[in-house]
């Protein structure tokens, strides 16, 4: 027997709590920060999901007339999928995931098709409301998708500065972020409308996504264009429809204890909103459709 060594079995080694997080409603959030939704296996479970629903309804992963890049960034890369299925199309492309913390150990975090991570794609910390970590012109595609929820209004233009900054000349900034309900029911627009009025109570504009294209202009870009995919609510909208649905009314749950907490609604109010919404995705007759504004542009 080694005499150093300790013979005690009740001690019991406690990990420090990451500082990063805090608990909020049994789900884990990023601390300090704007960004509503959840930071765990759950929210990047519904990312991955989200994920596939967009590349079905773009019919692939970006819209800008990138051509053979080398040196891709993806602002805000969540699981990091969008990056690695970038990663495995361009081979010979350097694709870094830049995100506030990387997914938790246990996620399996690769893209569809692949076995393995791709050996050209990096994960890299970091926030664009601190500045983006690397030099001027390092890269020929910045892409940068769903982080509205994340961008106070009046950070948006330095920001798109930013993303330009790392751009090359010649290179595309793309934006990719969801509007406003349209020919929706009651449920899922007074639903979506709690959500507005939590988010702008955060100084965040959760209206903001039918104006990348502008901010884009705004920003210096040239050769820029919008697109508005329109995506149907439910199940008269098919398989897209349902999982349209399913992906709202995630989203729902995630933000519930945060709209209540802010005394937006009632607990009792926004369920009776949630429930309705529910009713109104599963009529075989629904209307409602929720845009999707995808912008581009080119550093001159």
């Amino acid at each position: 027997m080694w005499p150093f060594r300790s013979q005690r079995r009740d001690v019991v080694l406690e990990r420090m709590p990451d500082q990063r997080f805090r608990l909020f409603a049994g789900r884990q959030h990023l601390a300090a920060m704007p960004y509503p939704l959840p930071k765990d296996m759950g929210e990047i479970n519904r990312l991955d999901f989200q994920h596939f629903l967009l590349r079905t309804g773009l019919r692939g992963n970006y819209a800008s007339p990138v051509q053979e890049p080398a040196d891709i960034l993806d602002v805000g890369c969540g699981s990091g999928r969008w990056a690695m299925e970038m990663a495995a199309h361009f081979p010979n492309a350097r694709v870094v995931g830049l995100d506030l913390v990387p997914p938790p150990d246990d996620a399996v975090t690769i893209g569809q098709g692949l076995d393995a991570r791709p050996a050209n794609y990096v994960f890299t910390a970091g926030n664009i409301l601190e500045g983006l970590p690397f030099a001027d012109q390092s890269f020929d595609f910045v892409h940068q998708r769903l982080l509205i929820t994340a961008i106070p209004s009046d950070r948006w233009l330095a920001v798109i500065q930013e993303l330009v900054r790392v751009t090359r000349p010649g290179g595309w900034v793309e934006l990719a972020e969801c509007g406003v309900p349209q020919d929706g029911g009651p449920g899922y627009t007074g639903l979506w409308q709690s959500w507005i009025d939590f988010l702008a109570k955060r100084n965040v504009d959760f209206t903001v996504g039918a104006h990348t294209g502008q901010m884009l202009i705004s920003g210096g870009l040239a050769n820029v264009q919008q697109r508005a995919l329109n995506f149907p609510m439910g199940d008269w909208g098919g398989r897209i429809g349902r999982a349209s649905a399913t992906d709202c009314l995630a989203v729902g749950k995630a933000l519930r204890a945060g709209v209540i907490a802010q005394n937006i609604m009632t607990s009792d109010r926004y369920d009776a909103l949630y429930t309705r919404a529910q009713q109104e995705f599963a009529q075989r007759q629904g209307r409602g459709i929720l845009p999707f504004y995808v912008a581009y542009g080119q550093r001159a």
